[in-house]
């Protein structure tokens, strides 16, 4: 029912659109007949607004990946480097919340391991929204921070590295078969900064995927129950997310390219000093305002991304 309401809108969107052309042309007629000055100032601006509607559609049929319309898990992973590292992990945490919060779309971090001085090593975020996943999966790889450090006394410059995995959720119907003796459940108590913990109660929640060795941690919620439904998601979005790797590995094989995964794909280089630029290594999308994109202005590079791909699979 969701995916024929989708559709439905859609539909719906260009119908009026093409509504709206119809009576553009009505009024084209009309002014040219009456030498309408102040009638062709109104069909300019609607000839402007229906312009900028149909780029925006023409970039939302980027979004037609089988998930792309699907909620998505973002996982963020502290690179070599300690607190440096663990502070930029934590930066590009912020970073997404702040995209997700100007796109309207509600996040939830359903796991954070803080790092010992500052920073997080890790950090688990659902974000619910039309097309989240089909905006978010051109973030995931490598991103790289070059800056004067602030935890160095010397105030050198330091280049650090975090990972950033994009999941698609899984959806409602069992995409995923995940039988009960294929996981183990471990209980533990949540922990704050230097090991303190918490709560009292053991309420945090360790799955292990045996066949895959897969291992999700989710500590978020107060409710054992809840932090078990949340690490199933999470479980799914990765089995799914195994899955979409290994078809691209067979897509690239015919075709005879080289897949590059993990670490060793730098996709973005984030860099605060001696100048200030972000740049897409894989689309050369950059801009000088480095602390707009901080800021969550990712937009620009997200449609420049998947511009890119279209027609590329």
């Amino acid at each position: 029912m969701r995916r024929l309401a989708s559709v439905r809108a859609r539909v719906q969107t260009w119908r009026t659109l093409e509504t709206r052309v119809r009576d553009a042309l009505d009024l084209v007629d009309l002014a040219e007949a009456e030498s309408d000055e102040a009638t062709a100032a109104d069909i300019q601006r609607e000839i402007d607004e229906m312009e900028q509607q149909l780029d925006d559609l023409d970039f939302e049929m980027t979004l037609s990946g089988p998930y792309d319309s699907r909620n998505a898990i973002i996982a963020i992973h502290a690179g070599a480097g300690g607190t440096e590292s663990q502070d930029w992990a934590e930066m590009l945490l912020r970073m997404f919340l702040r995209w997700a919060e100007k796109r309207g779309f509600p996040t939830e971090v359903v796991d954070l391991m803080p790092g010992e001085e500052a920073g997080i090593k890790s950090a688990t975020v659902e974000v619910t929204g039309e097309h989240a996943y089909g905006y978010l999966k051109s973030e995931r790889g490598v991103h790289r921070l070059v800056r004067l450090s602030p935890f160095d006394s010397e105030n050198r410059r330091h280049t650090s590295f975090a990972l950033v995995e994009v999941l698609p959720e899984a959806g409602d119907a069992a995409e995923v078969k995940i039988a009960p003796d294929d996981i183990r459940v471990d209980v533990f108590r949540a922990g704050g900064h230097g090991g303190q913990n918490v709560q009292k109660n053991s309420t945090a929640i360790r799955i292990t995927h045996i066949p895959s060795g897969i291992v999700v941690t989710c500590q978020n919620e107060r409710s054992q129950h809840r932090n078990r439904e949340s690490a199933m998601r999470v479980l799914e979005a990765r089995l799914i997310a195994i899955e979409l790797q290994r078809h691209a590995e067979e897509q690239a094989k015919l075709k005879g390219e080289h897949v590059s995964a993990g670490w060793s794909n730098q996709i973005r280089s984030y860099v605060l000093h001696p100048y200030k630029m972000v740049k897409d290594h894989r689309t050369d999308e950059e801009t000088s305002d480095a602390q707009s994109v901080l800021d969550g202005n990712l937009d620009p590079f997200i449609k420049a991304y998947l511009k890119s791909t279209v027609g590329a699979g």
